[in-house]
């Protein structure tokens, strides 16, 4: 069985000793695909030293967070650009609108957000969307945006099932997480009715901890959680879960 987490900052953690237990933990689950999210300038050689350290387990992407955008963006943003140049990338995120903490940048950060849309163009490769209080405004700029080179994964997808089926009528895959875990949430109800080729898996470790380990930090070898609550969802087997989201992962990544 292999598992694919396709969003987990784990490199947040720099102790080597305390990193290298927790990629021990995700073998020891059959997770063996770590796809890494950018969220700034400063994280970009945070991210390619654990790629170095773990060539074949994670896989590095790049891109400015939308709550990293600020006036000035542009410069920020060349410099995570630059850093393409030496070094083999598949996809660009984390990217996308986030209005719960600012909504005072909101023409900033739909500037921010096109002009990646269109560097992925240009690279061929997919995005990975983050999405915090901004549907309709992400949704927008995607309507306009959208072409045959558009594609991608809407990450810690919340939605209802009306905006999953908008979001998978563009092409994206859904990234559900440890929400789907959380009793009040309803994502559950949500994800029982997406068939599984719609659906990627994640963590966003160090956040969006899964039962039974809410409360806590996350980590990917959670993903597990997720994956069997997927798996109870759709009355299917844990191992169907992975290799299907798996699959998913390899058509959006092309690895």
């Amino acid at each position: 069985m292999v598992l694919t987490d396709t969003h987990t900052h784990l490199y947040y953690e720099t102790a080597a000793d305390k990193r290298a237990a927790l990629v021990q933990r995700c073998l020891d689950n059959d997770i063996s695909r770590l796809f890494l999210p950018c969220v700034d300038a400063a994280s970009v050689p945070l991210i390619y030293n654990l790629v170095k350290a773990y060539p074949h387990l994670c896989y590095p992407m790049l891109g400015l967070h939308p709550c990293s955008v600020k006036p000035g963006w542009e410069t920020e943003l060349a410099a995570i650009k630059d850093a393409h140049q030496q070094n083999k990338i598949y996809a660009i995120g984390e990217i996308g609108i986030d209005l719960y903490w600012d909504k005072t940048y909101l023409d900033g950060q739909i500037e921010a957000f096109r002009t990646q849309i269109n560097w992925a163009k240009s690279l061929k490769l997919p995005i990975v969307i983050h999405c915090r209080d901004a549907f309709d405004e992400v949704y927008s700029v995607l309507q306009q945006e959208n072409d045959d080179d558009l594609h991608g994964i809407f990450h810690c997808f919340g939605g209802t099932v009306n905006q999953a089926q908008k979001v998978i009528d563009l092409g994206f895959y859904l990234g559900i997480g440890g929400v789907v875990t959380y009793k009040n949430a309803g994502l559950d109800k949500v994800v029982a009715e997406i068939d599984l080729k719609h659906i990627v898996l994640e963590t966003d470790s160090p956040y969006l901890t899964p039962v039974p380990f809410r409360g806590k930090p996350n980590e990917s070898s959670y993903l597990i959680y997720i994956a069997q609550k997927v798996a109870d969802l759709h009355q299917t087997s844990v191992e169907e879960v992975a290799y299907i989201t798996t699959q998913n992962s390899k058509l959006v990544f092309g690895i």
